[in-house]
């Protein structure tokens, strides 16, 4: 009677052992997986370290106009060498190529349209002898980013957290489209007479730059950037600018942004 009841006694709890075990195992499987998508939520990566990012930027455009085309337009009317200078934006996409290095491919646009008159001229009526000047870049470019720290570390298996701050150097090359275009009245310098024409160079051309910069983690996906940049440039002047030497297209740039990582 005793081990019948002893007996009876392990059949009774059998269903709840097996119960708790099974639990015990779901509770396993499912504690780490809840951790690491704890750590995608606020700070890590599921299951992989970021193949690469896209971002966004703006910022201000310093350009150089260093070439003598510039100093004869800002002799001859009313535009100063600050003028060619712009606002800046730009997109950029980077992929990974290893824990320190990403090659970086990027599309940007700086331009301004500057309303001037004739420094030393009026016409027949007293008027001034007004034209617009405006410049435009559009530089398209591929870098080497060098990280000089760590991005973020593996925690186990299952996550990749970012380090808060990750600073950058880089170089690369690409091609700059541009224009130089002045519009409206001019004085022939020969004969005095007033004439209105629309006088453009714009091309294609090979860029070179170097930049340094940061990223600011704000969370696993997203982080600011940072960045300066020097651009080096120089485009045909074309035919309706002939005489001047080849146009000055560097500029140095400074820019902030947002990067959504992958």
């Amino acid at each position: 009677m005793i081990d019948h009841r002893h007996g009876g006694k392990r059949l009774a709890h059998a269903p709840a052992t097996r119960r708790m075990l099974a639990v015990a195992g779901l509770l396993a499987v499912l504690l780490p997986v809840g951790a690491a998508r704890a750590q995608d939520a606020g700070e890590g990566f599921l299951f992989h370290v970021p193949r690469g990012s896209v971002g966004v930027h703006a910022g201000f455009d310093h350009a150089i106009a260093g070439s003598d085309l510039f100093s004869y337009t800002t002799s001859q009317l009313t535009v100063n060498r600050g003028d060619f200078s712009s606002l800046i934006f730009g997109v950029d996409g980077a992929v990974r190529l290893s824990p320190r290095l990403d090659l970086d491919v990027g599309l940007s646009y700086a331009g301004e349209s500057t309303p001037s008159e004739s420094r030393e001229f009026i016409d027949a009526n007293n008027q001034p002898i007004r034209q617009t000047t405006s410049f435009r870049r559009v530089p398209l470019s591929a870098s080497l980013k060098w990280y000089l720290t760590p991005r973020g570390r593996a925690i186990g298996q299952f996550a990749w957290v970012p380090n808060k701050y990750s600073f950058f150097v880089g170089a690369g090359a690409g091609a700059m489209w541009y224009r130089f275009r002045q519009e409206g009245d001019f004085v022939d310098p020969s004969t005095l007479n007033i004439f209105t024409d629309a006088l453009t160079s714009s091309g294609w051309t090979p860029e070179l730059h170097g930049l340094a910069g940061v990223e600011y983690s704000l969370s696993p996906r997203f982080a600011l950037t940072g960045e300066a940049r020097y651009t080096w440039a120089t485009g045909s002047p074309g035919q309706d600018f002939g005489g001047f030497d080849r146009i000055d297209l560097s500029g140095v740039s400074a820019t902030a942004g947002i990067a959504v990582r992958f």
